[in-house]
């Protein structure tokens, strides 16, 4: 039976999700986020937020929830040619994907996730990826999350779990799955102190939490909620 976790954790909707998970399951979890030179730089002050709040809001959790880690991985930004690197409008781009796809970034953070969880003595990696509701990344799809386990267990010579916990839930079933872990209070403050918007926009409030309500990363966020939420969504902002 595994006892610790490493959550890859941006402190969006996804990873806070998979992070409450978490904290239901391990007795020792700890956070890792990266700082890759993204447009929404905004969701590094955010996941500090998010994991304060937690603290506070959920006692039992904090007593469980460990150390955080930031890396520098600048070098994606480096490579160019996204809309989450640079400034350029979001659009599909001559390979069928969108524009927002960063190549490679999944397979690192889950390498360097290794890495870490190797050092700490973690046995099970947590990240938010999604093959139900995605955008069309191919670093999201089950197969790869698949095959990049295997490939950290035989490189690192320890077995690694790599955990999917939304692989097969869209957005409203995230929203779902965090009232059911955390109840409204966990919902509220996933609306309230999460960050998804791809423009980094926190002047704007929505029922489902803050952004442009525009970009892709927004749409989703936005659609899910209503999903959820149901016909009346969009008439009230969640509680305090």
């Amino acid at each position: 039976m595994h006892r610790s976790a490493l959550v890859l954790f941006s402190g969006g909707q996804d990873s806070t999700t998979c992070l409450a998970q978490a904290l239901t399951r391990y007795e020792r979890v700890e956070t890792l986020g990266f700082d890759y030179g993204q447009r929404h730089r905004v969701e590094l002050d955010a996941r500090l937020q998010v994991l304060a709040r937690l603290r506070e809001a959920f006692p039992a959790w904090a007593e469980r929830l460990g150390e955080d880690h930031v890396l520098e991985v600048d070098v994606l930004a480096r490579l160019g040619g996204s809309s989450l690197t640079e400034d350029i409008a979001f659009e599909i781009a001559r390979s069928g994907l969108p524009n927002t796809f960063v190549p490679g970034r999944n397979l690192l953070f889950l390498t360097l996730a290794g890495a870490l969880a190797y050092r700490r003595g973690l046995e099970v990696i947590v990240t938010g990826v999604c093959e139900t509701d995605y955008s069309g990344y191919p670093d999201c799809r089950d197969d790869t999350m698949k095959a990049m386990q295997l490939a950290l267990s035989l490189g690192l010579d320890r077995r690694i779990v790599v955990e999917t916990p939304l692989m097969w839930i869209d957005k409203a079933g995230t929203w779902r799955l965090a009232e059911s872990l955390g109840g409204r209070a966990l919902v509220d403050l996933i609306a309230e102190a999460t960050h998804t918007c791809y423009l980094g926009d926190r002047t704007q409030r929505h029922p489902w939490g803050y952004g442009c309500g525009a970009c892709p990363a927004c749409e989703l966020r936005a659609a899910g909620w209503r999903r959820y939420a149901g016909s009346d969504a969009g008439a009230a902002t969640p509680g305090p």
